[in-house]
């Protein structure tokens, strides 16, 4: 036991959860912390140029180790810049800590100097948070961030610390003997009741799929192990959401594609014409449901989750099984093996012929210019020269986030960084540099659209100074891509406000923070660039120029249902477009 001032205690607690990286940004609201960071030599600090960026760099550090991410920032603007970065791991259910700095106790509601009340501002778009007026609860708030951030449904935790209790002095018990501050006690054990529910729902099916989400990401590595042998006892086919790419091996025949909006033909038409859905650790996002009313109308449904809060949350199931995904899905695999439950193949077959049929439709064909770059096929082409490197890939958000999602392969969980729930632009530049912080020696490249890649362009100073080999790699059509294809489709192809026409020179950029640039303008030039961009040490910024006419498809409009795709240019979107956006059937 030691009689320790706020700020060491600070220091202590983020040791003892064992803490080895903090994204961050000082302010004299948290001087004391960082004089305290100065003197040790456990945890490492990384210096972002946006408190926004400092989260995302979290998120990525979070998402590609399993690990919670660490930030600390300032009070005022400082804490206020945090807010779009824990709304985006709240959405995306990413387990970060942020430490606030705040004024002191005896001036918060005077509106001091840089002060904001981020508790309440922050309350809606975190899974937790504490105003610490009591330096002997200091240890407690913090040690219970990290447990509510990481346990049940992962999320982003906020631990705001005025400056007076940073300096005064209170007892630190260590880890194990602090209380927590908090009554946070998720329930792990599914209910045997509901394993034998689901194996029977499983043996009876005809036409069943698997909607497969991020949540068997969180639930860790032991998840996807338990879901691949289940996903073979079966022999049903799958698909993924956005988030859940890698759970499941995309290389593997079971898998249909990713699901939704822009997912493929095979899987959006699997799922509305199944007669079992089992979705594993997703929320039925409006994003994947389409118009729910209509989504997957025929079929008995399974939701497993740990969250009970997204239960018949949108879309009304059948069996929900409460749990931790490994748990529920090792029980359902004992359960099958112990029944000696059997699939046999015969049993699926027309399933599958239908399924092959949608298939043959080859829904993310696009024909190849001799002169301009598609960037489907640019993508293509850094997946076929990079996937023997296992590399981390990030996105930004549009058109290049989808065909990412569509064209680069992704066999292993914790590979593929991108934001789905809130959709935050500059959200791959940063969490690149996260990735790449906690894996310093692999490939990481953040796939970008030239107008998101600006909103945090000003982390490539942070790149530059703690020496990252970051690559970026810009789909550059010069347009904001999707409110581009929107318009064209949706509004009558009235460009509003969607045209980049100052856009800089990356290559030149690139170079100004010490990167290297290059630019690729022909489709002939694009394996070499790839090649040398791979090769170099440093960080690079790789400017593709593509075709500013491309349109990412399939795409199910909103308002529509899974069966009633876009699948290229000459397909419309049929009946009456309403305020909202929504079609008019």
């Amino acid at each position: 036991m030691k009689n320790l001032t706020g700020a060491k205690i600070v220091i202590e607690s983020l040791i003892q959860e064992n803490v080895k990286v903090i994204f961050g940004y000082p302010g004299g609201a948290v001087l004391p912390i960082y004089d305290e960071l100065f003197k040790q030599k456990k945890i490492r600090h990384i210096l972002v140029r946006h408190e926004q960026a400092a989260v995302h760099a979290a998120e990525g550090y979070a998402r590609s180790t399993g690990k919670v991410g660490v930030v600390l920032v300032t009070s005022g603007p400082g804490a206020t810049n945090t807010v779009t970065g824990l709304t985006d791991a709240m959405m995306d259910s990413v387990p970060v800590v942020c430490l606030s700095g705040q004024v002191p106790t005896h001036m918060i509601g005077n509106d001091a100097f840089q002060e904001a009340d981020i508790v309440g501002i922050t309350r809606p778009c975190t899974k937790h948070n504490y105003l610490v007026k009591d330096v002997t609860k200091l240890a407690g708030a913090i040690h219970s961030a990290f447990f509510i951030a990481k346990n049940g449904r992962p999320g982003p935790v906020l631990v705001d610390i005025p400056k007076d209790i940073q300096t005064f002095k209170a007892i630190y018990k260590g880890k194990r003997l602090t209380k927590k501050i908090s009554y946070y006690k998720p329930s792990l054990e599914p209910a045997v009741d509901d394993i034998d529910k689901m194996t029977k729902f499983l043996s009876d099916s005809k036409k069943p799929i698997f909607y497969i989400g991020g949540g068997v990401i969180n639930s860790g590595s032991k998840a996807s192990v338990e879901l691949f042998k289940l996903m073979k006892k079966t022999g049903f086919p799958c698909t993924q959401t956005l988030m859940g790419l890698g759970a499941f091996p995309m290389s593997d025949k079971q898998f249909l594609g990713m699901l939704g909006m822009h997912g493929t033909y095979e899987a959006n038409m699997a799922m509305y014409n199944c007669d079992l859905m089992i979705c594993v650790g997703a929320r039925f996002d409006d994003r994947i449901t389409g118009k729910v009313s209509g989504f997957s109308p025929n079929s008995k449904k399974i939701h497993l989750d740990i969250d009970a809060s997204s239960f018949n949350k949108s879309v009304n199931v059948d069996l929900t099984v409460k749990g931790d995904l490994f748990k529920i899905l090792k029980l359902v695999n004992d359960k099958i093996s112990k029944t000696n439950i059997t699939f046999k193949n015969s049993k699926y077959t027309k399933w599958w012929n239908q399924i092959d049929k949608w298939r043959a439709r080859n829904c993310l064909k696009y024909k190849q210019s001799k002169k301009l770059i598609k960037p489907q096929y640019a993508l293509q082409r850094l997946n076929s020269l990079t996937k023997d490197l296992n590399p981390f890939i990030t996105t930004e958000v549009g058109q290049h986030q989808m065909w990412a999602a569509q064209f680069i392969e992704f066999n292993k969980p914790k590979h593929w960084m991108t934001s789905g729930g809130l959709g935050t632009m500059g959200y791959g530049l940063p969490a690149a540099l996260g990735v790449q912080i906690a894996h310093p020696k692999d490939l990481v490249i953040d796939v970008a659209g030239e107008a998101s890649i600006l909103m945090n362009i000003q982390e490539m100073s942070t790149i530059k100074q703690y020496r990252l080999p970051v690559k970026v790699f810009i789909l550059n059509n010069n347009y904001m891509g999707m409110v581009r294809q929107w318009q064209e489709l949706l509004h009558g192809n009235r460009l509003s406000e969607s045209y980049m026409e100052s856009l800089p020179d990356f290559v030149k950029l690139a170079e100004s923070f010490g990167a290297t640039g290059l630019r690729v303008e022909k489709p002939g030039d694009v394996d070499d660039a790839v090649k040398e961009m791979i090769n170099i040490k440093g960080a690079v910024i790789c400017d593709v120029v593509v075709d500013p006419n491309e349109n990412c498809f399939p795409m199910i409009p909103s308002g529509s249902t899974h069966n009633q795709m876009l699948l290229g240019p000459n397909d419309k979107v049929e009946g009456e477009i309403s305020e909202e956006g929504m079609v008019l059937v």
